[in-house]
């Protein structure tokens, strides 16, 4: 094929591939197979690679993600992305309607859902999609150019060439595509997303786009930030005006979007978003009235921060009474037996609530939670179930009180009373528990530890029920062969998983420390412990007195520790891992402590690292993270939204730095 005849071919895959995206995405009404689809995205990948001269950025292979970055890198907002004031009561709402429309004469508003996600501008040069950042402090944001062009909803390409055109919109993603994502980390042990919105801003910032389009977010546009959206010279006269044209452009823009004119009008359209929020596909948190005609938003004006002619109505969390039937006990890694309430299924916050956690037995005492209660139940962030109290007036002396159970309900073995923290925690301490052991294999699987693909707790229930392994060791024993017949398995996913598992020896001190499941003991602290004992012998050796001088380690972690090292059943274990292959050794190299002997505190959001992992690095290169400031503050590291620690580290004149600044000060 010469580069004429790839040029039509590439043009007309293009043109197939936006055609059929549109239906199955936007309109749900697919032509044709998802192999079809799959087959002309392939083809057309590999034209381009083949022809790297026909490269178009617009090109829906884009949107696969690209080389992973080493850093986002800032960007200026040339309109400012602003925000709203919020109005918690009907009250409130009449007060802004009343108040605008003495101004105004009496004003038409526009009324729209507010969606639960992340800001973002998208800009557009000749009908191209050509840059996206996020909303940042308003005024400068971060580049996350590569992760929008992941987003199917984002068009590469408008439907007519505009010079230019500034955009802003809300990224977030579908519930139903948050609940599969949770699903699949749970299944890998992984911590779950506490909502949707927490989900989309930590996908969009994801260095390695490749990850943010494994997401499948979504955006609604909701505004015109800056250019020309006719190219006859006219320009819109209201809001609702913008958006019937930016959709005819080609964006998605919000839905569930009407005029109405008076409180009366207007209240009638909040509530009834807020009534519909369980059957809409995305989460929101409130609804935005703004003023519609762009005239009469001048004559209102701008305020300090926000503008005087909108607000954000913002709903309470919904909570609804239901039934507690029964109690269940789950068997954690640890040994530690958490209660979990059943509960008469309820619909709340768009799905079916019929489980709740209820932490331990000093929650359930101090509430004095009953089995056959009513309960009022919430959505913590809107997705975690929590019971917030017993309905003491509605019992009828059927009620019974809880206790816990004196043996462990897997194993049969007593149980005891955790006498560390608040000695809330039950535990079963018996080494050969069968929930423990699957608990334990899934950790030792999960991405922050082994990072074993492919071993979530399903197939771990499968290999232990069919006799196949054990413990942990017997995993670098499986043969192909031992898998390749079980259910759900067969040759290639048993030759993948083998393959994964023989990966993971090289994972070093520092992962297999996490992945053993030391009580106390975290990804960080594995890391640091690693770091400063560096072989695994060093710490089976080791007294408390040792790993206290690991920082941030105390004397209950080092304990834990000890006593850990100590049994003959941990010996045996790493005896065995060690003579499997597993490297036991840190595979960090060991750094000079720069930042010994100085105290820092992090405030705010980072552009590319969460306060976590920069209290990691620090830590790492000898210095101390503290939670508050003082004057022996030596730096605060602020990030956006910072808040009161940054206020008084200006007053007691400690140094603040940004990421960059502190990178510079690690030294990278």
């Amino acid at each position: 094929m010469n580069v004429k005849e790839a040029e039509s071919r590439i043009k007309y895959l293009r043109e197939q591939i936006v055609y059929n995206s549109k239906l199955y995405y936007e309109s749900d009404a697919p032509k044709i197979s998802d192999f079809e689809y799959d087959m002309m995205f392939r083809e057309l990948g590999e034209l381009e690679a083949q022809f790297p001269e026909l490269d178009d950025p617009a090109s829906p292979t884009k949107r696969v993600g690209g080389k992973a970055l080493d850093k986002f890198e800032k960007f200026t907002h040339s309109v400012q992305m602003g925000s709203l004031t919020d109005v918690f009561s009907y009250e409130e709402l009449e007060e802004f309607i009343n108040k605008t429309d003495a101004i105004l004469g009496g004003a038409e508003y526009s009324v729209e859902p507010k969606i639960d996600g992340l800001s973002v501008s998208l800009i557009y040069e000749n009908g191209k999609f050509v840059r996206g950042a996020t909303r940042g402090d308003g005024f400068i944001g971060e580049d996350v150019t590569e992760n929008l062009r992941t987003i199917k909803t984002v068009p590469l390409e408008l439907n007519e060439k505009l010079p230019y055109l500034c955009v802003r919109g809300e990224v977030y993603m579908p519930k139903a595509v948050f609940e599969q994502l949770n699903k699949i980390r749970e299944d890998e042990g992984q911590p779950l997303f506490a909502n949707p919105r927490n989900a989309a801003a930590g996908s969009l910032r994801q260095l390695d786009s490749k990850i943010a389009a494994s997401r499948r977010l979504a955006i609604y546009v909701f505004n015109l930030q800056e250019g020309d959206i006719y190219s006859d010279g006219r320009h819109p006269t209201t809001h609702i005006e913008t958006l019937e044209r930016l959709a005819e452009l080609g964006f998605t823009v919000l839905p569930e979007t009407v005029k109405a004119k008076g409180y009366k009008a207007v209240a009638e359209h909040v509530r009834y978003l807020g009534d519909a929020r369980p059957e809409l596909s995305f989460d929101m948190d409130g609804a935005v009235i703004k003023v519609n005609s762009l005239e009469g938003r001048r004559t209102v004006g701008e305020g300090t921060s926000t503008p005087k002619w909108a607000v954000a109505y913002k709903y309470p969390p919904e909570e609804k009474k239901t039934k507690l039937l029964s109690i269940d006990i789950q068997v954690g890694r640890t040994g530690v037996l958490t209660p979990a309430a059943n509960l008469e299924p309820v619909r709340l916050a768009g799905t079916t609530v019929s489980r709740a956690t209820l932490h331990n037995i000093n929650f359930i005492s101090e509430r004095d939670i009953r089995i056959g209660d009513t309960v009022v139940v919430r959505k913590a962030g809107e997705i975690i179930p929590e019971i917030l109290e017993s309905v003491k007036s509605e019992r009828n002396g059927t009620e019974t009180v809880f206790e816990m159970p004196k043996v462990c309900p897997s194993c049969g073995h007593p149980v005891v009373r955790d006498e560390c923290g608040d000695g809330a925690a039950i535990r079963c301490v018996y080494a050969g528990c069968p929930a423990q052991n699957a608990r334990g294999i899934v950790h030792f699987a999960s991405k922050g530890a082994m990072n074993i693909d492919g071993l979530g707790p399903q197939v771990v229930e499968l290999l232990l029920s069919n006799n196949k392994i054990k413990e942990i060791a017997d995993l670098y024993e499986l043969k192909i062969e031992d898998i390749e017949n079980l259910d759900r398995m067969g040759r290639k996913s048993a030759e993948n998983l083998v393959n994964a598992i023989e990966n993971s020896k090289s994972r070093g001190l520092e992962k297999l420390l996490f992945a053993l499941g030391v009580r106390q003991v975290g990804e960080v602290a594995a890391e640091a412990i690693a770091r400063k004992m560096r072989t695994i012998e060093a710490c089976m050796d080791a007294t408390v007195d040792d790993f206290i001088t690991v920082e941030d380690i105390g004397e209950i972690t080092a304990t834990a520790l000890v006593e850990f090292f100590a049994e003959e059943s941990s010996r045996e274990l790493i005896a065995r891992l060690k003579s499997l292959g597993l490297k036991t050794d840190a595979t960090a190299e060991e750094r000079e402590e720069t930042l010994a002997g100085l105290t820092f505190v992090l405030t705010g959001t980072l552009p590319t690292m969460t306060r976590d992992e920069a209290s990691a690095l620090i830590k790492q290169a000898g210095g101390k993270v503290s939670g508050s400031v003082s004057k022996k503050t030596s730096y605060v590291v602020a990030g956006e939204e910072a808040g009161s620690k940054l206020t008084k580290a200006n007053e007691l004149g400690v140094t603040v730095l940004d990421e960059d600044g502190l990178m510079k000060l690690l030294g990278k």
